[in-house]
């Protein structure tokens, strides 16, 4: 209020300047726009009076703190309003498709937009709903929602129960722990708002922009569990900077003595949880190997609800499209399928994803509007990672 205040007086001083310059404006319009003004500036010089009766205990009510008072800028820019509420939806949609800035009682800082726009609540929701039911890999990896930077532990060595005669103890394990520290890795991507969705309800809108992110960010996120690089994006399952047991890594083609082998390499104690996860072109390859009694090695149930279901050696499989198909060209060392318990991967993410609407100057001009998250990811036990390479 005290700003719209400081906008009124300083809009009258402009029209003080413009009678005195100038002989030939419209008066009419000179005298309707300062009663407008004159309306205005009373209406909030009552409610700041009214606010003034509040704090000194006049009338009863929610204390209201005078305009300059510490805490009153923050009262004005409200940080918790309701993001679910139909006028920010309105609001968040007019920035989307128009670049309208948001009002500033629904803004974090009142004098910039640089932080974007946070998408609503109940838009988010079923965005992450989407991301979980849509990918195939990101519903099974463990997720958390640390701060970047803190040193999360992690046990390596599991505890060990003894069997002790009556009355005797047993000696206290002391749990060897290292620690994993989650980065800071903006996933961004462009949101594409086609001009028909311009004359959309909000519902409408909000559903292209859920189908438009979630497809987006699902792929990326899955493709970074897989083989993600570390720079710049989690650290996958197969990449280098995750480190194979011994053992673990076995040179072989899509035939079922290799897979058998890889098999024997996994420890016992990833035996029920462990998946398999290859291409679906390898996986097809399998379709036909049989084992020495003709039975096929590879199946495929649909099961009663149509969902299908493909197990490998009576293993499930997990199928990808960020790993190489096997083929005799792929270069030696080359990770072409591999076994692993998903759950031992952590993605660690807010989940607060934000719309940016930006102009591109120096390329075409071109208005852009993307959705970023921040997100990091890691293998935390590799004991159950067992590779098939080239």
């Amino acid at each position: 209020m005290e700003m719209r205040l400081r906008e009124i007086a300083a809009r009258k001083a402009e029209i003080r300047t413009l009678l005195q310059n100038d002989n030939e404006c419209d008066l009419d319009a000179i005298q309707a726009e300062l009663d407008t003004l004159d309306q205005e500036e009373r209406n909030i010089q009552r409610r700041l009076d009214i606010a003034g009766k509040l704090n000194a205990g006049d009338v009863r009510g929610r204390i209201i703190l005078p305009p300059g008072a510490k805490g009153a800028q923050e009262d004005e820019q409200r940080s918790d309003f309701d993001t679910t509420s139909m006028e920010y939806r309105t609001a968040f949609m007019n920035y989307v498709l128009r670049g309208t800035p948001l009002p500033q009682e629904f803004r974090a800082d009142a004098t910039t937009m640089t932080t974007g726009a946070p998408i609503p609540q109940n838009v988010l929701n079923t965005v992450i709903d989407k991301l979980l039911a849509s990918g195939m890999i990101l519903p099974l990896v463990t997720q958390t929602n640390y701060k970047g930077g803190v040193a999360i532990p992690n046990s390596s060595v599991k505890p060990v129960a003894t069997w002790v005669s009556e009355g005797q103890g047993s000696s206290k394990q002391a749990k060897t722990t290292g620690s994993i520290i989650f980065g800071y890795y903006k996933l961004r991507c462009a949101v594409a708002v086609s001009l028909e969705v311009d004359t959309m309800a909000v519902p409408a809108f909000e559903a292209v922009l859920i189908n438009n992110v979630s497809q987006a960010m699902v792929i990326a996120l899955e493709q970074a569990i897989i083989t993600g690089t570390g720079v710049g994006q989690p650290t996958g399952i197969i990449s280098a900077g995750t480190t194979v047991n011994a053992g673990q890594v076995i040179t072989g083609v899509p035939k079922r003595a290799d897979f058998i082998k890889a098999e024997g390499a996994l420890d016992i104690a990833y035996e029920a949880t462990a998946k398999w996860c290859m291409t679906k072109q390898t996986w097809n390859t399998m379709l036909g190997e049989t084992d020495t009694a003709g039975q096929p090695i590879a199946r495929v149930n649909e099961g009663i609800p149509g969902k299908t279901s493909r197990t490998l050696l009576g293993r499930e499989v997990v199928l990808c499209n960020y790993l190489p198909t096997y083929a005799t060209g792929l270069t030696a060392g080359t990770v072409w399928a591999f076994l692993f318990d998903f759950s031992d991967y952590v993605l660690n993410t807010n989940y607060n994803i934000n719309i940016q609407r930006y102009q591109e100057i120096w390329v075409g001009d071109d208005w852009v509007t993307r959705a970023v998250l921040v997100a990091d990811g890691k293998v935390v036990d590799p004991n159950s990672l067992v590779t098939l390479v080239k």
